[in-house]
């Protein structure tokens, strides 16, 4: 062999080698590659196997109850039938979709909609077609079934108002979360999840959600479900127990009927909203299920204002039933005395203006309880312009006018209380003595919600505490008792002897022959009310009406009419509940508002737990209350 032959044969050796070593290379990195991953790794993508094999889903939870304070349910879950329809098994959608809108109602855009959803999702994931079927509906529909290849009944909850709209104001409604609500709670994003959107479901609604369960499905590699692996039901919600009395509630709303305005009665002592009435009022069943555009421009564009809660965020001028916070200011201050007496011409003259009485011919000789019990414009003129309103303000804060009293639901408005610091920072212009004379009979820039007034007569009669309203008694877990720990209010350092002053004065308003009051006294043996007329002008009467008396009140439009109030107590004795009736437009406080205070404090105190004897039956305090007087 020479030595060419030598050469090649080295050099085949050489790539032999070379090629053995590479192999042997890859083989080990090989090894290596797969005793990583299958060892060392092997926990891992076990665990990524499973996440693939298993998934994971919210259950809802059961919506918590809200109660009224006999625990009577207000706001409760109902069943919500929906028709779903799944493409996969359905051969021919827009046809099975034209069958169905036979039995239940499907219009073009609504068949639109389910046709465009059906494009988007994969084939075996239903889609809604139709919420809140009746069951008769659903009865059709399993009939058909046969006849509709794809289309299934399935069963959620959807929250139900069986009152409507005696308490929609106070118990508010639910709707679907908006992009504004999303917090990163998966929960929010489940399909037909509400939350609250106004009212004390909006303020409780995280302890009214609850806590959501999961089950455990087992799906293949396309994501279709095999089976249900586990499940976790989460917990119900808390129920809201409220201080609202139901029966009581509706009968006021029954009181108001078709006037423009509203109620409230509180317990003088605790704060505890019995009755909070609105009119007119909306059906929130009407939000669960979702408004057309014509139902909320119906509503939104009502003069009346049915989505307002007049009770807490309508604001109106108090008329006379400021004139005992007028009143207080004086004596406070020293400038009057129970005895004090001004004589009343029918008008007050200052420099070349008049401010007029209600009364034409004017009240004579009048003292302080006088002035309260037959209103008279003239004495709080007089006593307006002497004390000033700066000291006429700091008196009407003390009684929660003008502030924000923090009820424990949403909405509510803090009206105004004028100075001479606010005109100037406001309006621009310094203050003159001729608005702190309008202001002494509650009109001018004067502002109050009836909450605030109802709150005014509360802590005038408690013996001057501050005490604060409040909607929910106890937020508890379903099946639980609790109450909610008293606490008592501190004092809003006014004399007590002058707070009797004001008490007997408006004591004479209902049950002296002149009060203005009068013939709405309560008449039923054993109870009794005391109270303070308002009547406030919503625009300024010409010198020709004056004289000549040509318009009354009832002859005007409706928007241009007097707003009739009243603030009142009972029992005299003993006084346990407050009341503010305000309607708007509705003329005379006297004639219109007073009744209705007397119907339902009537009806207040009939229901009064503390009548009963201890251990007495309360079955029927949850019936309906008195049909009036």
């Amino acid at each position: 062999m020479n030595s060419r032959d030598n050469d090649r044969q080295r050099f085949f050796t050489r790539r032999a080698a070379l090629l053995a070593g590479g192999q042997l290379g890859l083989l080990t990195a090989l090894v290596g590659r797969m005793y990583y991953l299958q060892v060392v790794e092997s926990e891992r993508y076990h665990m990524l196997a499973e996440e693939n094999r298993i998934n994971m889903r919210l259950l809802p939870p059961s919506r918590g109850r809200i109660l009224d304070r006999f625990g009577v349910p207000v706001a409760v879950n109902q069943q919500n039938y929906r028709v779903l329809i799944k493409s996969e098994n359905t051969p021919d959608v827009s046809a099975v979709l034209d069958r169905l809108a036979m039995i239940i109602p499907i219009d073009a855009d609504e068949k639109a909609r389910i046709l465009k959803e059906i494009r988007r999702k994969k084939k075996f994931v239903p889609v809604t077609v139709r919420e809140f079927l009746e069951w008769e509906d659903v009865a059709r529909l399993e009939v058909n079934a046969p006849d509709l290849p794809g289309v299934t009944i399935d069963v959620g909850e959807r929250r139900y108002y069986p009152n409507g709209i005696a308490a929609a104001h106070v118990l508010g409604y639910v709707g679907a979360p908006r992009r504004e609500d999303l917090t990163g709670d998966p929960l929010l994003e489940l399909p037909g999840f509400r939350i609250g959107r106004s009212g004390v479901e909006r303020a409780f609604d995280k302890p009214l959600r609850g806590k959501a369960g999961a089950s455990q499905l087992e799906v293949n590699a396309v994501g279709r479900v095999i089976r249900e692996l586990d499940r976790q039901n989460g917990d119900a919600g808390r129920d809201v127990v409220l201080t609202m009395d139901l029966a009581l509630q509706r009968s006021a709303m029954r009181h108001l009927g078709d006037e423009s305005g509203s109620v409230v009665v509180m317990d003088v002592e605790t704060g505890g909203l019995i009755v909070q009435a609105s009119t007119p009022s909306f059906d929130p069943n009407a939000f669960t299920e979702g408004l057309s555009n014509s139902q909320w421009r119906a509503l939104a564009d009502n003069e009346r204002a049915p989505l307002r809660n007049k009770a807490i965020a309508g604001e109106y001028a108090p008329g006379s039933t400021f004139k005992m916070i007028v009143a207080l200011a004086a004596l406070e201050e020293g400038v009057i005395t129970a005895d004090t007496s001004f004589f009343c011409p029918g008008y007050l003259e200052l420099g070349d203006g008049k401010f007029h009485c209600w009364r034409r011919h004017g009240h004579g000789h009048v003292d302080l309880a006088r002035s309260i019990a037959e209103s008279c414009d003239v004495y709080y003129y007089e006593i307006a312009r002497k004390v000033g309103i700066d000291k006429i303000a700091k008196m009407a804060t003390r009684f929660g006018l003008g502030t924000d009293l923090a009820l424990d639901v949403p909405g509510e408005r803090s009206g105004l209380v004028p100075t001479k610091a606010w005109k100037r920072a406001v309006i621009g212009s310094p203050w003159v003595v001729g608005e702190t004379l309008v202001a002494g009979i509650g009109q001018g820039f004067v502002l109050t919600t009836p909450l605030q007034l109802a709150i005014m007569t509360a802590r005038m009669v408690n013996g001057g505490k501050e005490v604060l309203p409040h909607l929910a008694r106890d937020v508890v877990q379903r099946g639980e008792l609790a109450e909610r720990a008293p606490v008592e209010p501190k004092s809003i350092g006014v004399n007590p002897r002058h707070l009797d002053v004001m008490m007997k004065a408006m004591a004479e308003v209902m049950e002296d022959p002149r009060g203005t009051a009068h013939a709405a006294r309560i008449k039923v043996p054993g109870f009794s009310m005391a109270g303070k007329t308002g009547t406030a002008q919503v625009r300024r009467i010409s010198l020709r009406e004056r004289d000549g008396g040509v318009i009354k009140n009832q002859d005007l439009p409706w928007k241009f009419r007097d707003h009739a109030l009243f603030v009142g107590y009972g029992p005299i004795e003993k006084p346990r509940y407050a009341i503010s009736v305000v309607v708007e437009h509705g003329g005379g406080g006297s004639s219109v508002a007073a009744p209705i205070a007397r119907d339902v404090m009537t009806e207040t105190l009939e229901r009064d737990p503390a009548r009963l004897a201890p251990g007495a039956d309360v079955a029927g305090l949850h019936g309906p209350a008195r049909q009036g007087t």
